[in-house]
């Protein structure tokens, strides 16, 4: 069992680097609330695993809260309307991604009422199921707000039972003060979601481990933790020393516990789980409250902005509408980075949207955090094998990555890189690692995905296989079955004296064959049938006959009516020859009369 004290010594995990911390710039001020923006692109997935499936159309109003996909089939993490407003169209927009590709999202115009749906608290979590706790924090849309985005049900789902919840506060990359300024302002809230989160995994202890750099929140826990008596049996506040990358989910077990999680297996699998202090937040809102995951805190940071700071920032802002509001001063190819300068990633549009994962957008002048150099060749100078806080070997795995010897990296534990920029921040030959470990993590999925179509296909194809096999052989056995049955009751009759019922049949059939053969000639040796059947037949002629003369007579008549037709038609032709000769005679005789009249004249 693990246990650890307030007095508990602190361990060390190998490698690790001290960058400048950069954090002054955006901690100094409470978070604030941006205008809202005038178009929200909200994803359809923010979260590590499938997207839900969409549950609005175009032209929808929506409330605030709303959920806009359900999880389906593939058990999805739903996202939900950031404010009141209309879904103005469903296409895809530049995802807040790595790989600079798009992706379905729901354009929401809003309405500025921020009227919201009707929510749903839990007031007493002893009157539900543990598996009703965990679909409410599905569908609230809980996922983890350190950087993974995995679902926090599913996540605490697998972790029943375990020794240890730890808390994590330490956010130890440079310039990010998000959880920061979320300790300092909520640090109720945040114990208030790591007992919900105990009372659901069973957990026996919860320690709240934070940097010893953030010296406010510090102050703010103890407070709450001093004031709450049941609250100290079984939660304690562990400070930390500032060390990039202790915020790892396995290095800060490690430093807490001195355990090392074994490659390829979860924390969970020896006892302990840990949640970012904003998705305890996260979860007080969804039960308490019945809020789903709709904003979060977002740090504003870097030289190129006059107004740097943190801010409550709904989800699906565009980056350009939050960088406008907080001063945005662009140079001559300005950059924009989410996340910090050592996980996080250069977009390519101010257009993507802020999403569940966002807890940065840096924008640095060139002299603050100047762009990488041109990639030279390695020179096996050791230092990244130095600080990487995993004991990788950052050299062969680059090497690996650029040959695509996947089998080699997966030997060589690529999963357990957790891309904290260490090996590349000390690499004097400016070999951009990380991006190269990252592609192929995602080559290798996209290969797994493959190997599982195709496993799932070849075992569709063997079961069709057996069950068509199966299935002859039951057919064969039965015949078999029916034959062996056939012969012993033939057997059985045999020794009996029994009939065949068989050959009795066909016997059956034989006779009643004979005995219409033989009535056939007796039936004819009968007088009177025959001479009725003869007279049927004179009948039949003379009907026959009588018809033939009914159809002679009446072409007989038909003909008759023919010839008289065309006797008339003669006798007006001739008429009408007559009436014409008669016409040309008295046309002539007209005509001499004319020439004698002239003569004499």
């Amino acid at each position: 069992m693990i246990e650890i004290t307030a007095t508990s010594p602190l361990h060390h995990f190998p490698g690790g680097i001290h960058p400048p911390e950069q954090k002054a710039l955006a901690n100094q001020t409470p978070i604030q609330r941006l205008p809202l923006a005038p178009m929200l692109y909200i994803p359809l997935r923010q979260h590590s695993g499938p997207a839900g499936e969409l549950c609005v159309q175009v032209g929808d109003h929506v409330l605030k809260g709303q959920a806009l996909t359900q999880p389906g089939v593939d058990n999805g993490l739903p996202v939900h309307a950031s404010t009141s407003g209309t879904i103005v169209a469903i296409q895809d927009h530049p995802l807040n991604h790595p790989s600079g590709f798009s992706g379905p999202t729901a354009y929401l115009q809003p309405d500025g009422a921020e009227q919201w749906i009707e929510r749903q608290p839990i007031d007493d979590l002893s009157r539900l199921s543990h598996r009703e706790i965990l679909m409410h924090l599905q569908l609230m849309g809980i996922a983890g707000l350190g950087g993974a985005g995995f679902p926090t049900a599913r996540k605490v789902a697998g972790a029943q039972g375990i020794d240890l919840l730890i808390i994590n506060g330490v956010e130890c990359e440079p310039y990010i003060v998000a959880d920061d300024r979320l300790m300092r302002e909520h640090a109720a809230e945040i114990v208030r979601g790591s007992q919900l989160l105990q009372t659901i995994t069973a957990a026996k202890q919860v320690v709240i481990a934070v940097e010893d750099n953030k010296p406010e929140a510090i102050a703010a826990f103890e407070t709450v933790l001093a004031a709450d008596a049941n609250v100290t049996n079984t939660m304690i506040l562990r400070v930390v020393p500032t060390r990039y990358p202790s915020g790892g989910e396995k290095q800060l077990i490690q430093v807490l516990t001195g355990l090392q999680v074994p490659a390829d297996q979860l924390p969970a699998d020896i006892g302990i789980l840990v949640q970012n202090v904003g998705t305890a937040f996260a979860v007080a809102r969804a039960i308490d409250h019945g809020e789903p995951l709709i904003e979060r805190v977002v740090t504003i940071t870097g030289q190129a902005l006059s107004k740097p700071g943190t801010a409550w920032i709904p989800l699906g802002t565009p980056i350009d509408h939050i960088l406008s509001v907080s001063g945005f001063q662009p140079a001559n190819k300005q950059r924009v980075i989410i996340g910090g300068p050592m996980m996080g990633y250069t977009i390519a549009s101010l257009q993507v949207p802020v999403i569940k994962t966002t807890n940065c957008i840096l924008a640095p002048s060139a002299k603050e955090l100047a762009p990488p150099e041109h990639e030279m060749a390695c020179i096996r100078c050791g230092a990244c094998e130095q600080v990487c806080p995993a004991s990788l070997l950052p050299q062969q795995l680059q090497w690996l990555a650029k040959a695509k010897d996947y089998d080699g990296l997966k030997q060589h534990h690529l999963a357990d890189c957790i891309e904290c920029g260490a090996c590349a921040y000390v690499c004097p030959s400016e070999i951009p690692l990380v991006q190269y470990y990252r592609q192929a993590k995602a080559e290798i999925r996209e290969q797994l995905i493959e190997q599982q179509k195709s496993e799932i296909a070849r075992q569709r194809f063997e079961a069709r296989q057996a069950r068509l096999e199966r299935e002859k052989e039951e057919r064969l056995e039965k015949h078999r079955k029916a034959a062996e049955a056939r012969k012993a009751a033939q057997a059985a009759r045999a020794d009996s004296g029994e009939e065949d019922p068989v050959k009795a049949a066909l016997a059956r059939v034989k006779a009643k064959k004979a005995a219409q053969q033989a009535a056939e000639p007796a039936s004819e040796s009968t007088d009177a049938p025959a001479d009725d059947k003869k007279a049927q037949v004179a009948a039949a002629v003379a009907r026959a006959k009588a018809r033939k003369a009914e159809r002679e007579a009446a072409l007989a008549q038909a003909d008759d009516q023919q010839k008289a037709d065309d006797d008339k038609k003669a006798q007006v032709a001739a008429a009408v020859a007559r009436a014409k000769a008669r016409k040309a005679e008295r046309d002539a005789a007209a005509q001499q009369e004319k020439q004698e009249d002239g003569e004499s004249s």
